[in-house]
């Protein structure tokens, strides 16, 4: 095992980072919506299924550890605190044996890994001398030696390297791509006063946008990082503009005028303009554009001309799967309801009921978990093209906060600092 240590400097004392504004694009991070089932055909469907008896695997870690699953090794990155050093633990699955493990520096705050290219990714905060910077260090998957470290928060790209973005806010921000067996930069851009937006999809990102605050918007090839297209889309009082990119297009939001133009990304072309709009945030629902606005609307338009096709305040996110829409119901309280809507029309097509929802993979499988009324967990599968859940599995004896990663349920035990793990049914 190694003893090395990963050092991203000090611990991050403000606030974590703030949640995103809007949900998961495809190509992003995993989905995982809060939800339970309360659906009474579900619920009797599920009683008449006798409760599988199935010994689970339990696992020492510290409580509030980040877990992933990544083929047949379990990832365990335990927490940090200034009083005491966390650690990086891979495990061969199905038994849970030790395969290595590094220890984490106590001096820093890390809050997410990912594995890309043989590499283990973790990204964390580091106090530098002119404030906080974020960092990624890359690991050997098989051994968790040691490999890179480059700041900002990491992507893959089309061709299978690595996009890095840092900065932002307050300070500068920066852009590179880089290979991810060595670290070695492709290209790079810094010292920028520039919002940062990509376009990627499953198998990665191709365009990088960079909306400078005081000059043009420059749309840059990710794989080489030539310039693409620039123009300067501010409004003539010289105000900021937000940017969304959504497939081939780029919209320009004013929210001063309330006002949306989309433009052709590659050429940046104006399409069309919309006015007298409050946009909060925009969303790519397949074939039709979805506009979420400040007075709690959806608004699907056709991406063409910007026409409404239709709209409605029923619906708070949405998100295009296997030909539908997948949304929630706005204003159900904490807990959120998933239902199945015709992405032209807006008809609603299926009630899903209420899940704790995970995507396994992107573009796989939605798998979704309740407490059974009897005890113990039921499984479910979303089938949006069908508009039906299938019930997959229930365990009777998970216990504390539960949580699907990758073909797993993963509990909280009762006995501190542990967890369970059940092998889930196909």
């Amino acid at each position: 095992m190694s003893d090395s240590v990963i050092d991203l400097g000090e611990l991050r004392h403000g606030p974590d980072p703030d949640p995103p504004p809007r949900p998961p694009r495809a190509h992003g991070r995993p989905l995982r919506c809060a939800l339970v089932v309360l659906l009474a055909l579900v619920t009797l469907a599920a009683s008449a299924v006798p409760p599988p008896r199935r010994a689970p695997v339990t696992l020492a870690a510290r409580s509030g550890s980040d877990l992933l699953i990544d083929g047949d090794l379990l990832l365990v990155m335990e927490p940090t605190n200034p009083r005491r050093q966390g650690r990086l633990a891979a495990y061969r699955l199905p038994g849970v044996e030790p395969v290595w493990q590094v220890p984490l520096s106590a001096e820093a705050r890390y809050w997410g890994m990912t594995s890309l290219s043989g590499m283990l990714l973790v990204t964390g905060y580091e106090i530098g001398r002119e404030g906080r910077e974020t960092r990624t260090i890359a690991l050997d998957r098989a051994t968790g030696a040691y490999r890179w470290q480059q700041p900002g928060t990491v992507i893959e790209l089309t061709d299978g390297n690595l996009l890095l973005r840092s900065g932002g806010d307050t300070e500068p921000s920066s852009v590179r791509a880089i290979d991810p067996c060595c670290g070695t930069v492709r290209w790079q851009l810094s010292g920028l006063s520039a919002e940062i937006n990509v376009r990627g999809n499953e198998n990665g990102v191709d365009r990088v946008v960079l909306n400078q605050l005081d000059g043009p918007v420059e749309v840059r090839d990710a794989i080489t990082g030539a310039v693409l297209a620039r123009a300067d889309l501010r409004p003539p009082d010289g105000g900021p503009i937000g940017v969304d990119l959504i497939d081939d297009l780029m919209l320009a939001i004013d929210r001063g005028s309330g006002t949306v133009t989309a433009y052709g990304l590659d050429r940046l072309d104006e399409r069309w303009t919309r006015t007298r709009v409050n946009v909060d945030f925009v969303l790519d629902c397949g074939p039709v554009l979805c506009l979420r606005t400040g007075n709690n609307e959806l608004q699907a338009l056709d991406p063409a001309t910007g026409e409404v096709r239709w709209r409605s305040s029923r619906w708070g996110w949405a998100w295009p799967t296997d030909g539908r829409l997948m949304a929630n119901v706005s204003g159900v309280g904490p807990l959120e309801q998933y239902i199945v809507l015709d992405p032209l029309t807006g008809r609603q097509l299926a009630d899903l009921g209420r899940w704790e929802l995970y995507q396994l993979s992107t573009g796989g499988r939605l798998v979704g978990i309740r407490r059974h009324p009897d005890g113990g967990v039921l499984v479910g599968e979303l089938d949006i093209g069908a508009g039906e859940v299938r019930i997959v599995d229930v365990l009777p004896d998970p216990t504390g906060d539960c949580q699907v990663i990758t073909g797993y349920l993963v509990c909280s035990a009762a006995a501190p600092s542990s967890y369970r793990f059940w092998k889930l049914a196909d």
